[in-house]
Order: C-alpha cells, then structure tokens, then sequence
C-alpha cells in the first residue's frame, strides 16, 4: 500500500468520525450497483468528503467478492430473476460433483474441465443463457449467441423459472457432457 493512502486511511477516524472498518460495515448493509452511488451516500448521507468516500467505497469493494456478494451484486434491482438463476443452479449441480460455479462480476460460468454455460442477468426482466453447443443447429428458442460472442455458441433467454423445463436442461445436460 503507498504512503498517501496508509495516511489516508491512518486520518480518517480523525477526518471522516470513523475507521475504515466501520465504515467498510456501513457500506455492507448498503448495495449500490455502481461506484459512485456509494460515494454519493457517504457524501449526503455521512457529509464524508469526494475523496475519502471514493477511498472508502474503494476498499470495501476490493473486500466485497465472495461468490455470494458477486451474485447479489448481478441481482440488485433485479430480484425478480433470482428464482431463475436459484433454480439453474439447483439444476446444474445435480449434473455431477465436477461442475465449478464461478461467479464474476457480470456473469456467472459453470465450467467442467472448461466452461459450458454461462448465467447472465442481461436486463431487469430477463436473464440470458449462454451455451457451448459446437455444431447445434439454432432453433427459435436456441438462438445464436449474440452478445455473447465466441464465448458461447448458443444463447437462450429466460424471463421465467417455468422456461427450465426438459427441453432447457437437455441443453444444459448436452453442453456440461460435450465439455470434457
């Protein structure tokens, strides 16, 4: 860590009224999806000035990525689709004990020996499904992957947990065993 943010930090129970670890706790029980929300809630809220606000919400967001804050983070705003990505889940580890849920700030992979899906909150309504389905012809509901480029080859978009149905996992069960 340089000088200037240790002494920063060293000042700001002095400056601010609080250590950066209560402040870091404050900003826990808060979730904002973009960086300057949370300096805009120390600076109204806390009347925390421009610079340690944007020092504090900083370093707390360098501390904030355990799997389960990564993924309340993609569903901020959008708890409707969190049944969605709880029931895919549910479904993807009943594949076998060889799947690897990693969450990532966008998105979440589910890799085997190397990714087959990809789970991504992609508006407010709608969660997109990515799939690694080499030589699958699309289909109306299996489009092309769109957005997602060469990371996937097949996209489905799902709005409601009832679209999990046997023809969904079938993809799912197709790109996990292709993914050896």
């Amino acid at each position: 860590m340089d000088k200037a943010l240790q002494t920063m930090i060293d000042n700001m129970p002095e400056k601010t009224g609080k250590s950066l670890e209560e402040w870091k706790n404050i900003l826990k029980k808060k979730s904002f999806a973009k960086h300057s929300e949370g300096v805009s809630f120390l600076k109204s809220e806390h009347n925390v000035t421009h610079g340690f606000a944007n020092t504090i919400v900083a370093l707390s967001k360098e501390e904030n990525n355990t799997h389960e804050d990564l993924v309340a983070t993609q569903y901020t705003g959008k708890e409707n689709l969190r049944p969605i990505y709880e029931e895919l889940i549910k479904y993807v580890n009943s594949l076998g004990s060889d799947v690897t849920i990693t969450p990532k700030k966008g998105s979440v992979s589910i890799i085997r020996k190397r990714q087959f899906i990809l789970i991504k909150p992609a508006t407010k309504t709608r969660i997109d499904l990515g799939f690694k389905l080499k030589d699958k012809p699309t289909t109306d509901r299996l489009e092309n992957s769109g957005p997602f480029g060469t990371m996937c080859t097949h996209r489905v978009r799902l709005s409601d947990k009832s679209e999990i149905d046997k023809e969904l996992k079938s993809w799912i069960s197709e790109a996990y065993e292709k993914s050896i």
